[in-house]
């Protein structure tokens, strides 16, 4: 952490205040994403077997397309928030709307390209011969929301740089809402089947995206900001998003390899993997917040010039990702006769999960530091850095989880090897904070 005098307990308690608002309607919004997937797959899955094997190939291939480009919400926060704590909110939504036109040019790539490869993808995913229809039809018409999914990125980066975390979570609960509805209505009720359930979701991503331009549009008009493409705007956007791309590749090759690796273990092995990745997805999302929040405070103060709040904040909310990470900690070791019968009843798998759950929740704390500077740093704009230091970490891990199943381990090991890739973000991200050097003041990095 940067060297800086202990906060004083007025300023304290106005991070927490900024912390807390913001990063409480950040984690709703959060929860409710995975919902879309989930709803989707009780309506298809009382279609058949089939079908749902096939929604879940598509499905993967659908989160993975998106994920990747997740930098357009990151970068548009950070970039967003320095121009808003300048004090030029027509300069923001100006960047804003460079963020909204690059995610719009990307969706359409995308849909370029998954049109005519949908069936080799399906394949490459080994989608079986049952399931690949379905897999097919899914992809393909989802695939026609991708440019909707991306601006709804890039909008929630507009809103979260502005300090505005509620309504992404009022768009998020409403789109929820009528993806279940047009779901169930196109699926049975039109008795359009699998297709019907892609439809859904694409209007239902539609409808989202086009609130978040109706608040973006009215914030443009408000402040006389340009809604015109701009070629250098959209070209800065796109260069500021390359090293967070990197980054976000890197950490998904993480938990391909750990993946892979749980699956050579066998079936008992990767059964309780999946269990305890899917907890693990859950804690990121309460973690994730936090690091939201500190996107979005973090390039404020620095655009308003002021270094030494952004100091303060970023050593306030360091505490908050430790007490969090205890906190979520301690609730997977109590609560984990609650939840283990929930996800399985055989005795092998339990027997597998107990200890490797136990390795998560202590790490948690450590969890907690390494989401809270990744956001600190991505508000900062210090975006090269953080691809460096994922890649360093990833050069880290592999070779050290490739090497589970050749000296006899088991899962346990293999989420240790995920506790010492945590251990090795925390170590750069922390040797980066107290450096300082992060702290870049003025409207632009």
């Amino acid at each position: 952490m940067p060297q800086a005098p202990a906060i004083p307990k007025t300023s304290r308690r106005r991070h927490d205040r900024e912390i807390i608002a913001l990063a409480v309607p950040a984690f709703g919004a959060l929860v409710a994403e995975p919902l879309f997937v989930m709803v989707d797959s009780a309506i298809v899955g009382h279609l058949g077997t089939s079908q749902l094997a096939g929604l879940g190939v598509a499905a993967a291939l659908l989160m993975t397309a998106v994920s990747v480009f997740v930098f357009l919400a990151y970068a548009t926060t950070a970039a967003v928030a320095r121009r808003m704590g300048a004090g030029d909110l027509a300069a923001a939504i100006r960047q804003g709307m460079d963020g909204i036109w690059l995610a719009l040019l990307l969706g359409a790539a995308v849909i370029a390209l998954i049109l005519p490869a949908a069936p080799w993808l399906v394949e490459l995913f080994g989608a079986s011969d049952t399931a690949a229809p379905y897999a097919i039809t899914y992809l393909r018409i989802s695939s026609l929301g991708i440019p909707a999914m991306l601006v709804v990125m890039a909008a929630t980066g507009v809103l979260r740089g502005l300090q505005d975390t509620r309504t992404p979570l009022y768009v998020a609960v409403a789109g929820f809402a009528a993806n279940a509805a047009l779901n169930a209505g196109l699926v049975y009720g039109a008795g359009l089947g699998i297709a019907g359930s892609a439809w859904g979701t694409v209007l239902a991503q539609c409808g989202m995206a086009a609130a978040y331009l109706v608040v973006v549009v009215r914030g443009a008009r408000r402040h006389k900001a340009s809604l015109r493409p701009d070629a250098a705007g959209i070209r800065a956007s796109a260069q500021a998003g390359v090293p967070l791309l990197v980054r976000t590749l890197s950490l998904r090759a993480v938990l391909m390899i750990a993946t892979a690796v749980a699956a050579r273990l066998g079936d008992t092995d990767i059964a309780a993997h999946q269990i305890i990745l899917s907890l693990w997805s859950l804690t990121a999302f309460a973690l994730d917040a936090i690091a939201i929040a500190g996107q979005a405070i973090i390039g404020r103060y620095l655009g308003a010039d002021d270094p030494e709040g952004a100091r303060q904040v970023c050593r306030r909310m360091v505490q908050w990702g430790i007490a969090s990470g205890l906190v979520l900690g301690a609730l997977i070791v109590v609560t984990r006769p609650l939840f283990i019968p929930l996800f399985t009843s055989d005795p092998a798998v339990r027997t597998v999960l107990l200890p490797a759950l136990l390795v998560v929740a202590l790490s948690q704390p450590v969890s907690g530091v390494v989401f809270v500077l990744d956001g600190v740093l991505m508000g900062a704009g210090d975006g090269r850095y953080l691809a460096v230091a994922m890649l360093i970490t990833l050069a880290v891990f592999a070779p050290v989880a490739l090497l589970v199943p050749a000296l006899g381990g088991g899962l346990t090991a293999l989420w240790w090897a995920m506790a010492l890739m945590m251990v090795v973000r925390m170590v750069t991200l922390w040797l980066r904070a107290r450096s300082g050097r992060w702290i870049v003041t003025g409207a632009t990095r």
